[in-house]
């Protein structure tokens, strides 16, 4: 009797994990976007709803961190789940080297269709060959076509009652700014965060950056609303991020806190719990393997550095990482491709370490060519200014403002910051003896880290690409 009993009982758990239906996946990804641009994580002024509103049905991630401040290595390292030293993605416009696997190498011998609509900015393509969609246009707004093809994709996936894996990559927030609706926003009302200089230009700039944030918000709605009129909503994991931070000063381009963190919320049916937030330290690389073993898959041994974090989705162990690491290297940016000057970052929950290897240099990055040109050529005075150079331009009487506008040309080979009483990164504290230890333990493990990926002289690896680059 006993034996039956339990043989209906082995038989009805096969057939209830043979008949369960996947669950989809729909990934959102801004472009260049400030995590601090949402409200959900203390912007008052941007206008985020429906971001506001999947925070409150999911999860919350309060450090998550990317390695590169860039687009191409960014996608890279999320698709892939590796290192960008690994892949060999550390400047712009690269691609990963032969061998890399990706999301959609893992996913497909699980049946799923792997889709990516929109910005690919990733390559070579049997590194990650996706399903392409096609890509959107910038200039105008893409929401109503991405909206399309979108449906279209999931009703397909439905109708062959195939599990589906979608990204979609945005332009919106990526510079120049030419969608959304600037009308909503007041120049002379909003905020300043205390990381800029408060200035006319600035505020005219953020206002058309603000228009872009809540015109990603908008389709973060629409996708919603049509998952849930499908009834896919139930069954379908939506993760919404916003990349690396805007082109505005101090943040791509960079390894400042603004550059490399991330606003990332997830929406997973059964496992991620309403209104909950992950204080731990999060990789952009941990995505593809958490996504990949919630799901039932197998990684190739060797081929990840992310780390899954199902663990602190279901509230159960200790951290997963004690540092995240940055980078930025120069080669192939506009206006500055020859330029050397790259920066290494490492970080744990309370402190900031950046290393900038030639200090004494210009720094670089395409927003700051103006402010450059004006703080060696302050006689010539262009017709409009950037933002930046509308720093430099100001008479900057307030020791901060001048401090950031020096922050903007030249940087010392340190900069040590406490996030939790300095979010804005304001106040280095290098020389400051109350920290010694914690710079000196930071550092040491920076230092660590850079040899074991062979990259102990950043200025070397920079000037390898370079090389490579002109050939």
């Amino acid at each position: 009797m006993y034996s039956n009993i339990l043989h209906w009982i082995i038989l009805a758990a096969l057939l209830n994990t043979l008949t369960a239906k996947q669950p989809n996946i729909v990934f959102l990804l801004a472009d260049d976007m400030n995590r601090d641009s949402w409200g959900i994580y203390g912007n008052k002024d941007c206008k985020t709803p429906n971001i506001d509103r999947l925070a409150k049905d999911g999860t919350r991630f309060e450090r998550a961190y990317c390695s590169v401040a860039m687009c191409g290595p960014f996608r890279q390292e999320l698709y892939s789940g590796r290192s960008p030293w690994r892949t060999e993605t550390l400047p712009n416009h690269s691609k990963s080297v032969p061998g890399t696997k990706s999301i959609v190498h893992y996913l497909k011998p699980l049946n799923y269709r792997v889709g990516l609509l929109g910005k690919s900015h990733v390559g070579p393509k049997e590194c990650y060959p996706f399903e392409l969609l096609g890509g959107v246009s910038k200039s105008d707004d893409a929401n109503p076509e991405i909206l399309r093809r979108s449906i279209t994709f999931f009703d397909d996936c439905k109708k062959k009652q195939q599990p589906f894996c979608l990204f979609v990559g945005s332009h919106d927030s990526h510079a120049p700014f030419t969608t959304g609706d600037p009308s909503r926003y007041d120049h002379n009302k909003i905020s300043v965060p205390s990381y800029w200089v408060d200035t006319p230009e600035l505020r005219k700039e953020m206002v058309k950056y603000y228009a872009e944030v809540s015109n990603f918000d908008y389709l973060v709605g629409m996708i919603r609303a049509e998952l849930e009129r499908r009834n896919l909503w139930d069954n379908t994991i939506l993760i919404v991020c916003s990349e690396q931070g805007s082109q505005l000063p101090f943040a791509k381009w960079t390894c400042y806190d603004n550059g490399l963190r991330t606003g990332l919320v997830m929406h997973w049916p059964g496992l991620s719990e309403p209104g909950t937030s992950i204080e731990e330290l999060v990789s952009i690389a941990d995505i593809t393997p958490t996504l990949v073993k919630g799901l039932g898959g197998n990684l190739i041994r060797g081929a990840c550095d992310g780390r899954s974090f199902l663990s602190l989705l279901k509230g159960e162990g200790g951290p997963i990482r004690k540092y995240v690491y940055g980078a930025f290297t120069n080669c192939r940016i506009l206006d500055n491709k020859d330029r050397i000057y790259p920066m290494r970052s490492i970080r744990n929950k309370r402190y900031s370490l950046i290393y900038n290897p030639n200090y004494s240099s210009k720094t670089s990055n395409i927003t700051l060519s103006q402010a450059l040109h004006l703080l060696y050529n302050p006689k010539v005075m262009p017709k409009q200014f950037t933002p930046a150079g509308s720093w430099v331009a100001k008479k900057n009487n307030d020791i901060k403002e001048k401090m950031l506008v020096q922050k903007l040309n030249h940087r010392p080979e340190y900069e040590f910051y406490d996030l939790l009483k300095d979010s804005g990164e304001l106040k280095n504290l290098v020389t400051d003896k109350h920290y010694k230890k914690a710079f000196e333990l930071l550092k040491k493990e920076l230092h660590t880290k850079l040899s074991e990926y062979g990259d102990a002289d950043p200025i070397a690896t920079e000037r390898d690409y370079l090389a490579r680059t002109r050939k």
